[in-house]
């Protein structure tokens, strides 16, 4: 059976922050319609992997990235568009931050960014993406309210659908729930298992339940390094490949 083609390939990325490695030699691949969970402790290199892939990690004074990252078989790092390859690339951070303009102004700023200035088409895309996000029913008739007077959930879920409002190719997720309540953790659940459908999901979660109900394969990092990487039945199974992977799953430290 051949591998079908992948969305987003890591190829011996290695970032240094000044002294620090944060990352050492990681080879990592997204599929087409997969979620990937990526797991670890604190200080593991996850959030800098997401990083690497819409470049932001040259943001922070002192990075360094070596390396290959593959978006759409594209060298990220030798494109002079930028902008493009940060549009292909959904974020959601793991506090919401909400833009100081309305619900509907929130969701439609990158796609006006983009070009698109007649309302009905903007109003297409917003009502879209908040359906995909699973807000629409809930704000669908105070569009014009601040999305900053959003309950934190609400809030969380808006962010997704900004990050939809470009069409990405990959949503990136970095602990997504560690600022939201348990029933709204289980909605954006639903709504990352619907979305699967569409595109690939790179799931950066300090919840190593969270990956093993959602993520299709999942990669455990430790201390900078790929420790494994396999289908999530196999990593948290009785016998994953390293007994540390094991042990973290496990809850015997982390």
């Amino acid at each position: 059976m051949v591998e079908p083609r992948s969305i987003v390939e890591f190829r011996g990325v290695t970032v240094r922050y000044g002294a620090l490695t944060a990352l050492r030699d990681v080879s990592l691949d997204l599929r087409p319609n997969e979620i990937l969970g990526i797991i670890g402790p604190a200080g593991a290199g996850k959030t800098t992997l997401l990083k690497t892939l819409n470049r932001t990690v040259e943001l922070i004074g002192g990075a360094h990235v070596a390396g290959t990252v593959l978006l759409d078989s594209e060298d990220v790092y030798r494109t002079r568009d930028v902008s493009r390859i940060r549009r292909c690339v959904g974020m959601v951070a793991p506090l919401p931050v909400g833009l100081p303009m309305s619900i509907f102004d929130n969701v439609a700023f990158a796609p006006r960014m983009a070009g698109v200035r007649h309302r009905e088409d903007l109003a297409e895309v917003v009502e879209r993406c908040l359906r995909q996000a699973a807000l629409w029913d809930e704000v669908k008739d105070r569009l014009d309210q601040l999305g900053t007077k959003l309950s934190g959930g609400q809030q969380q879920r808006l962010t997704i659908a900004r990050a939809l409002s470009h069409d990405p190719d990959v949503l990136c997720l970095d602990e997504f729930s560690i600022a939201v309540d348990p029933v709204t953790t289980m909605r954006i659940e639903d709504v990352l298992k619907e979305l699967r459908s569409t595109m690939g999901i790179l799931l950066v979660t300090n919840l190593v339940q969270q990956a093993r109900r959602l993520a299709d394969r999942t990669a455990f990092l430790l201390g900078g390094e790929l420790v494994e990487v396999g289908t999530t039945e196999s990593v948290f199974g009785r016998s994953p490949a390293d007994r540390r992977t094991f042990e973290y799953v496990h809850g015997m430290f982390g």
